[in-house]
């Protein structure tokens, strides 16, 4: 009895344990209220900076977020270098930026907060706080990653939704990490701020599909603003604003310009100008409804900031967001 005794208490002891590591293993929004409280002011505070010198930086750490999130999930693996590195991925060359500020936000924390925060919760954070100061809504972020060991250069090319893609294409890549066509055209939203290069649409602007005209869904002044910015002979890194009218502001004048064929990216302006009717009820719907959208933006950006976290003892803290720890 006195031998059965001790086992069901060390059963016990295991059980309460296990179910320790496990809710610790969950993303929560107290997860640094002991180890790193004035987290949240801190990120925020370098967010705020870095958008006072750059407006359109905005933009850049809530892509960089997204682009970490569809590649082995929110690792922060976009983050590290390397010529193997998703930073050389397609998508991503002489077009992700804001590295240089998540590298700022992490000087910032590790003085306050050593080995304690991880690049992947740093990210998230920027991205909600990007959204919030360019005048979107805010939201209560889970936190709790951890840093992943490997960047994934094949997977960036493959799964990163393409601003030459078709709308069921994207579909499909987002559905593939979990996300609805709800998520599809909200997380397209963000695209309210911004800018893009002449390489990501100008095969819109002369000989569209083989037409050898211009794509009929651009609205024709557009098409002529374009032509002129972003010439065959260009190098296609010259910028432009992604939302015609509403540079910096995170508004619903982005899904307005999509009703107007004032779409910039071909991706864009497919997800009035298709035929999937979801898509495009959706596209109407956001264009009268600021409220609306702004609610299901941050429900996207919760459910995006959950793909596939690595929690617990997987991964690590990074001691510099480029690289793995030695």
């Amino acid at each position: 009895m006195k031998r059965s005794s001790c086992y069901n208490g060390y059963s016990l002891f295991l059980t309460i344990l296990m179910l320790c590591v496990v809710a610790r293993s969950q993303l929560t929004t107290d997860f640094y209220s002991t180890t790193c409280p004035n987290l949240l002011q801190i990120v925020r505070r370098e967010v705020q900076k870095a958008i006072k010198f750059e407006t359109r930086m905005a933009a850049s750490l809530i892509r960089l977020h997204f682009h970490d999130c569809f590649v082995n999930g929110c690792d922060a693996s976009v983050l590290l270098d390397g010529n193997d590195g998703e930073k050389f991925a397609l998508p991503n060359i002489n077009s992700a930026r804001g590295f240089e500020v998540v590298d700022a936000i992490k000087t910032a924390v590790e003085s306050q907060c050593s080995g304690v925060v991880s690049c992947a919760d740093i990210l998230t954070i920027a991205a909600r706080d990007s959204v919030l100061l360019s005048g979107g809504k805010s939201w209560r972020v889970l936190l709790g990653r951890r840093d992943g060991l490997v960047a994934n250069q094949t997977g960036a090319n493959a799964k990163l939704p393409s601003p030459f893609e078709d709308v069921d294409t994207i579909i499909n890549k987002f559905a593939a990490v979990g996300l609805n066509i709800i998520d599809v055209v909200a997380l397209s939203g963000a695209h309210t701020i911004g800018q893009a290069r002449c390489a990501t649409f100008n095969n819109r602007l002369f000989n569209f599909s083989g037409t050898g005209a211009p794509d009929s869904t651009m609205e024709s002044s557009m098409v002529s603003d374009l032509q002129n910015l972003c010439p065959l002979t260009d190098d296609g890194n010259k910028t432009t604003v992604l939302d015609r009218n509403s540079t910096d502001l995170f508004d619903i004048h982005y899904f307005q310009n999509l009703l107007n064929n004032k779409g910039l990216l071909s991706s864009d302006q497919e997800l009035f100008s298709s035929t999937n009717l979801t898509t495009k009820a959706l596209v109407q719907t956001y264009s009268t409804n600021q409220n609306l959208f702004l609610n299901d933006f941050a429900n996207s950006m919760i459910k995006m900031g959950n793909i596939s976290p690595l929690t617990g003892s997987s991964g690590e803290i990074r001691k510099k967001c480029s690289v793995v720890n030695s």
